[in-house]
C-alpha cells in the first residue's frame, strides 16, 4: 500500500513539474515573472521552505490573476504534502480546493487551471471528499480539446494534458479518442 501511495505521489510531482515547465501566460504580470514562479514552484515540490516563501509572496500580490490564484492553490496542496500533521494536511487540502474553485470561477475556460485542479483532485484520496469537481473538470477539458480551445497552452502542455487524461482512467471510453490524437 505504501509503495502505491509513493508511486502516486511521485507521479503527481512529475506531472506538476511537467505542467509548470511549459509555456503559460499571465494576465497581470509578465511572462518572465510567470517563468520565475514556475521555477520556484518546481523547487517547492521538494522544499517546504520554498513552498512557504513563494506562498506568502503570491498571497501578498495585490492584483492576482486567475492563473496566480491557481498557483496559490497548488502551493496550498504542496503545503499539505509537506505537513506531517494529519490535521494540517486536511486543512491545506481543503484550503487548496477553495482556492482552486475561486480560480476556476474567475476563468472557467482556462485549460491550465482546470487541469491543475483536476490533477490535484485526482491524487487526493476520494474518501476525504475533496474530489468533487473531477467530472466537471474532465468534461470541461474534453470540451476544450474537442473544440480545440487551448488558449495560450503550447503543444507540450497539450500533449501532457492528453496523456494524463488517458492515464488517469477517469475518462469515458468515448472520450479517449479526443485525447489520443494529441499524444
Amino acid at each position: 500500500m505504501k509503495t502505491i501511495l509513493q508511486q502516486m505521489k511521485f507521479r503527481f510531482l512529475v506531472l506538476i513539474f511537467i505542467f509548470l515547465s511549459v509555456h503559460s501566460y499571465a494576465e497581470s504580470i509578465g511572462l518572465d515573472e510567470i517563468r520565475n514562479i514556475k521555477v520556484a514552484v518546481h523547487r517547492a515540490i521538494e522544499s517546504s521552505a520554498v513552498t512557504d516563501s513563494l506562498y506568502l509572496t503570491l498571497k501578498s500580490e495585490s492584483n492576482q490573476s486567475p492563473l496566480i490564484v491557481a498557483y496559490i492553490g497548488t502551493l496550498e496542496a504542496l503545503k499539505a504534502k509537506h505537513s506531517w500533521n494529519p490535521y494540517n494536511k486536511i486543512k491545506y487540502v481543503s484550503l487548496s480546493q477553495k482556492t482552486m474553485r475561486k480560480a476556476v470561477e474567475r476563468d472557467p475556460n482556462n485549460l491550465e487551471i482546470r487541469f491543475m485542479r483536476f490533477t490535484i483532485q485526482h491524487y487526493t484520496p476520494s474518501f476525504l471528499g475533496f474530489s468533487k469537481d473531477l467530472d466537471e473538470d474532465r468534461k470541461a477539458i474534453v470540451r476544450q480539446f474537442k473544440n480545440k480551445k487551448f488558449g495560450l497552452a503550447d503543444a507540450p502542455l497539450i500533449r501532457n494534458i492528453a496523456a494524463f487524461m488517458i492515464e488517469s482512467d477517469r475518462c469515458l471510453k468515448e472520450e479517449l479518442p479526443v485525447f489520443k490524437k494529441y499524444i
